[in-house]
């Protein structure tokens, strides 16, 4: 079984910066698709950013222009940076993890991010 590896997060003022990391328990064994960030406020789960093994990236409306997704494509590790955070980006963040099709798609344990003065 992959485990989704979460790291970063955590709580800062209006204006300020987070960073989240993702990773697998699998690095190296399978070759792996898109990697994006989705979050959940309340029923509602929203892309936040995801990019594939192009290097293409996907941002959701809300986060463009403030959020920046990254992939070293050795590792298969991924970075969610967040600047200009704003309260309405408080949210449970997961990361989503592709596998080969039909091999897995794996959801990470969730990470907290608060945003508030």
């Amino acid at each position: 079984q992959v485990h989704v590896l979460q790291t970063g997060g955590g709580a800062a003022q209006p204006g300020g910066s987070l960073r989240l990391g993702c990773g697998t328990s699998s690095s190296g064994a399978f070759i792996l698709g898109t990697i994006g960030w989705y979050r959940h406020t309340g029923s509602q789960r929203e892309l936040v950013a995801s990019i594939d093994r192009s290097g293409t990236t996907n941002y959701g409306d809300s986060v463009k222009g403030r959020f920046t997704i990254s992939r070293d494509f050795d590792s298969d590790i991924v970075m969610l940076k967040m600047n200009n955070l704003k309260p309405e980006d408080t949210a449970t963040y997961y990361c989503n993890v592709e596998g080969p099709p039909g091999v897995f798609d794996s959801w990470g344990p969730g990470t907290q991010v608060t945003v508030a003065s």
